[in-house]
């Protein structure tokens, strides 16, 4: 009895492309069940090393909330590597603006810190509203359920 030990040939052509619907879902729930589909851990093959996910979309980012206090409390930083240059976003004010960004900020903090992390979160396809550019990879519908 040997072991399997999945190559790198085939990878590419045998990944699968699922959709997310992120309406009334909450944020930190959804980015960890698209970050396992995004790494493959939710693939029998997984191997740490090797990029075994599938591709993912997730649509209505804009629906997408966020429990408790947060709403109110948190708040988006980044730095502009200029002195003086720390700038605060809230969540709200995302929402309104760009959507898309709370998920993929969310999904990208779960990933690997690594080129293999780069490479899982450019699998990752965010859009505000119910409809995506898609169509063709012919994506099955992922229900994430979320207490």
């Amino acid at each position: 009895m040997s072991t399997y030990f999945p190559s790198g040939k085939g990878l590419a052509e045998s990944k699968k492309w699922f959709v997310v619907d992120a309406s009334g879902k909450t944020v930190g729930r959804l980015a960890t069940e698209v970050a396992r589909i995004l790494s493959g851990k939710n693939n029998p093959a997984y191997t740490p090393f090797m990029d075994m996910g599938d591709h993912v979309i997730v649509i209505n980012a804009r629906n997408a909330v966020f429990k408790g206090s947060k709403n109110d409390q948190k708040m988006y930083r980044r730095h502009t590597l200029y002195p003086g240059g720390l700038r605060e976003v809230s969540v709200k004010d995302m929402l309104e603006q760009k959507p898309e960004r709370i998920i993929e900020i969310a999904v990208k903090g779960m990933l690997p810190k690594t080129k293999l992390g780069k490479a899982m979160a450019k699998k990752l396809k965010v859009y505000a509203d119910a409809d995506h550019r898609h169509a063709a990879q012919k994506p099955e519908v992922v229900e994430i359920v979320t207490k």
